[in-house]
């Protein structure tokens, strides 16, 4: 894929990818946040495209991040090769750049937002997969922020 200018970028969707449920996330570089979007019910790891392309032209970013699920000791883990495949597939269907970023963390991060906030278990009832998309969107963009 062509390098591609990240000062250029406006808006972007992070994508926290998952065999049942993808989490989705949009955030701006010019303001360096994220926020959670929406929740995305996957069969097998595999999306309803039809939404995927309904969030992607309501919301035109202009790059898409997806999380990668390594191993604690940075090596890649059997999620790793399919968040790689389905950041492929984004690419290649929607001929927008794709980035991936470390996403280590961020679901175990999530859970403990929702807990200050009062939240206890019934993580299957109220997900945090959107939230641990906008945190592994907000890691990159602090990663690729300008100076």
């Amino acid at each position: 894929m062509a390098e591609v200018d990240k000062q250029s970028l406006r808006l972007l969707l992070g994508f926290d990818y998952g065999t049942k449920q993808i989490g989705v996330a949009v955030g701006q570089p010019i303001t360096g946040s994220a926020r959670e979007l929406c929740i995305l019910k996957a069969q097998n790891g595999v999306p309803d495209w039809q939404k995927v392309e309904a969030l992607i032209k309501e919301w035109q970013p202009d790059a898409i991040v997806v999380g990668l699920p390594l191993n604690m000791d940075g090596t890649p883990s059997d999620m790793s090769e399919r968040a790689e495949k389905f950041a492929r597939r984004l690419n290649g269907r929607f001929n927008l750049p794709v980035f991936t970023h470390d996403e280590r963390l961020t679901t175990y991060a999530a859970k403990g937002e929702r807990l200050q906030q009062g939240q206890t278990g019934g993580y299957r009832q109220r997900p945090v997969d959107a939230l641990a998309a906008a945190l592994l969107l907000q890691g990159w963009l602090e990663e690729n922020s300008p100076g």
